[in-house]
């Protein structure tokens, strides 16, 4: 898809470009995709999730808590790479095609790096799941759920790398494609390989990891051999450290802010819940799966919203920002109270489909089903955050972000939850009700952030490119 163009603003090396600003319709042509691309991803967790059920409540615990902490190996590489959309959209604002495949690259060289990081990490695994309060038999399929997953660390970043790449230059489409071939391949890996069919082993927790990582691996390979072919003929220019360098400044901090909250969020599952029982953990776990698919379209428009937020500002076109903020919380916030309404008025079907396992209990209903209602309380908040937090990404506002989410994750949120929960008797729905707190205080300090227009005075790219 084209980006829309607004009156006013340069682009490229002093040619003038006539621009109207984005509307409803645009954004949503350009979200659908990105809300597809989304989904499959969460789809492909949430496929695990459900055929391993069958397993009992420790399968569903150790695959769902695994696929977590496999993110959150992931998150700080996969923060980095969402700013290689900042540069590209604000690259293709300026007319700069070249320039912008360039950080596309440089977004393949962080998943490089990824890789060799995971094959290290494996052999820590087992350690540290030592250290965490898991029953022996959780410990033991989710250290080989992990085990499995990080050897397609880097693909997984490859594939992040690339679609924020083709995403900023307002080419949504392709990264849904792949990501469409990832979640087919992992259906049929899951069927085949969790429960043993058509002729293969029944792997059962390790099944759902072996999928995962093979379909993640075929996905990037032809990706990247797309990307490569829309290389030929592209005069990109000389790759240059000193953008590199750009995109770890403006990056790491964006990597960071999320690394630090889903870490921030792995202990609290990790440490919190876990000590309520493996009962409570899946529950937990369950109804996160349910919200992570919720939430993908309303994330989906404000990546789309952000896309437009760097073309405007790549073309010099600030002055739009506002107007297309509004406009992507008012798209988001309406589907988040969407969502909230569902929980409240048909949770236990929400949750039905993580209760058909031979070994689970009724208590596992009644727990999901109360947490799910009270996660209602947060989806107003998760739009408001989500959309403020890509726009600043958007205009390279990291550094900020990063801090809100830290300090608020870390010195509220965590010992609020450990508190109440472990000295309070807060139970389940004292610890969810902590997500409340989170996500309400996060979206009015992105809000104030955004008012205050400091997100004007900052500079992503260079002024000037030398080719």
């Amino acid at each position: 898809m084209s980006e829309p163009e607004s009156k006013g603003g340069t682009a490229g090396a002093g040619s003038t470009v006539e621009r109207t600003p984005p509307t409803l319709k645009n954004l949503l042509s350009l979200a659908w995709p990105v809300i597809v691309s989304r989904s499959t991803q969460v789809v492909i967790g949430l496929s695990d999730a459900v055929m391993v059920a069958s397993l009992g409540e420790s399968a569903l615990a150790a695959t769902t808590a695994g696929a977590l902490n496999t993110f959150s190996i992931l998150v700080l590489p996969m923060g980095v790479t969402f700013i290689v959309a900042s540069f590209s959209s604000q690259l293709q604002g300026k007319g700069d095609v070249a320039g912008a495949r360039r950080y596309g690259m440089y977004g393949l060289a962080l998943a490089a790096a990824t890789q060799i990081a995971c094959m290290l990490g494996i052999p820590l695994i087992s350690r540290v799941l030592a250290q965490l309060p898991y029953t022996p038999e959780v410990r033991t399929m989710m250290a080989a759920y992990l085990q499995i997953r990080l050897l397609s660390g880097g693909a997984a970043i490859g594939l992040e790398a690339l679609g924020n790449y083709y995403g900023g230059i307002g080419n949504t489409r392709l990264p849904m494609i792949a990501s469409l071939f990832a979640m087919t391949i992992n259906l049929a890996g899951n069927y085949a390989l969790i429960g043993g069919h058509w002729g293969a082993p029944a792997l059962g927790v390790s099944g759902a990891a072996l999928s995962n990582t093979l379909s993640t691996w075929l996905a990037f390979l032809g990706f990247l051999a797309v990307f490569l072919m829309h290389g030929r003929g592209v005069e990109r220019g000389k790759l240059a450290w000193r953008e590199m360098k750009r995109v770890l400044r403006f990056g790491l901090p964006s990597g960071l802010n999320w690394f630090f909250e889903f870490y921030a969020f792995n202990v609290f599952v990790n440490v919190v819940v876990a000590g309520l029982g493996t009962t409570a953990l899946a529950a937990m776990m369950a109804v996160m799966q349910i919200n992570s698919v919720s939430f993908m379209p309303a994330f989906g428009v404000a990546s789309a919203g952000a896309i437009f937020v760097g073309q405007a500002i790549g073309a010099g076109a600030k002055g739009e920002v506002p107007r297309i903020v509004k406009m992507t919380f008012a798209t988001a916030g309406t589907w988040q109270t969407l969502v909230g309404l569902s929980y409240l008025v048909i949770p236990t079907l929400l949750f039905e489909p993580f209760t058909g396992g031979v070994g689970s209990s009724p208590e596992l209903m009644r727990v999901g089903r109360r947490m799910l209602m009270f996660s209602a309380a947060w989806q107003l908040f998760d739009a408001t955050a989500g959309t403020l937090a890509e726009a600043l990404r958007a205009a390279g506002d990291t550094a900020f972000t990063l801090w809100a989410r830290t300090v608020i994750a870390w010195a509220i949120f965590v010992p609020g939850a450990y508190v109440t929960v472990r000295y309070f008797g807060g139970g389940e729905l004292g610890a969810v009700a902590w997500f409340v707190v989170y996500m309400g205080l996060l979206a009015g300090t992105l809000f104030f952030r955004f008012r205050s227009g400091a997100w004007k005075k900052l500079e992503l790219v260079e002024p000037v490119i030398v080719e």
